[in-house]
């Protein structure tokens, strides 16, 4: 009699389980039916989008939901899309994700950042010229015009002005500064004489005459946009914190564990994924969390409030 009503009730619990197993685990769905990650400026739209394509299916059939991708026409677009809560994820610069924090500390989450191919979890920022300008130096850029990127970037704003005025090198220093509209765009427009330099992001690993092992020079090159014997670098940044990949706080827990599971691997499941992504092969993604940024959140926040 025991042993009847104890297999009923085993059977009942499986039964239960059956049903609700399933349901709990896609009841997240409901409140997140499509994964939206934000792709920064400073790429051509289409290559973003090329470049970016294979998370929709890699991610998409871990996830079990569909994946959009969202390309904004500046960093401030991804920036304010995930404070907002209409972007689950994306890959900031070190001054994007220090924007947000300084708006919204419990907005999102830093959970990787990339290696470079010694290891290394930083890249520099670069001026560089036309091969033709004559300009051989920094003290050739005085009186001369300057494009940076988008003046939510790490490289190609924050830190060359930051560590440019310690040197006591104002903007006033140039004859003209402006924004180029992202980093490929304020390149084109230093090939085409609108600027006299520019700013932009590197590895600064590898060959300057390659475009180094990774970056918006390298990009370039590969998509054939760039030929380096063009480009001339005159003055490098000191080393800065790599962007990270960014998850909004409020995800559910599995949706974060399949995310983390994914990336943490990614160099090694789908490695041409990874290059795509990455703007450039690399050592893979390592953890990180927001004390790797703390450092540019002071720097940002002292950029805010008009000081260096």
């Amino acid at each position: 009699m025991f042993r009847t009503s104890l297999l009923g009730m085993t059977a009942a619990a499986a039964l239960v389980a059956a049903i609700a197993g399933p349901a709990a685990a896609q009841d997240w769905t409901s409140e997140l039916p499509v994964f939206r990650i934000g792709l920064l400026g400073g790429e051509n739209e289409a290559d973003r989008l090329r470049n970016n394509e294979c998370l929709i299916e890699a991610l998409g059939s871990r996830l079990g939901v569909p994946v959009e991708l969202f390309p904004a026409p500046d960093y401030a677009g991804v920036m304010q899309g995930l404070l907002a809560d209409q972007l689950e994820m994306s890959f900031l610069g070190a001054s994007g994700y220090a924007g947000i924090y300084l708006q919204d500390p419990e907005a999102v989450e830093p959970i990787f950042v990339n290696a470079e191919a010694d290891g290394s979890l930083g890249y520099k920022s670069v001026m560089y010229v036309r091969t033709d300008s004559g300009i051989e130096s920094l003290e050739g850029m005085q009186g001369r015009s300057l494009a940076y990127a988008d003046p939510n970037s790490t490289s190609g704003y924050l830190v060359p002005r930051f560590e440019l005025g310690q040197q006591g090198i104002a903007d006033d220093y140039f004859s003209t500064t402006g924004f180029g509209g992202g980093h490929e765009q304020a390149v084109v427009a230093v090939l085409n004489g609108q600027y006299d330099g520019g700013v932009t992001w590197v590895s600064g690993v590898g060959e300057p005459s390659e475009g180094y092992t990774r970056g918006n020079l390298r990009r370039m090159m590969d998509n054939g946009l760039l030929d380096m014997a063009d480009l001339r670098i005159i003055w490098e940044s000191n080393l800065i914190p790599n962007g990270p990949i960014v998850l909004r706080k409020d995800v559910p827990a599995e949706v974060r564990e399949i995310v983390v599971e994914y990336f943490g691997n990614q160099r090694e499941i789908d490695a041409e994924c990874y290059v795509n992504v990455s703007f450039g092969d690399g050592a893979g993604w390592k953890p990180v969390d927001h004390a790797f940024y703390e450092g540019v959140v002071t720097m940002r926040k002292a950029e805010m409030e008009g000081s260096r």
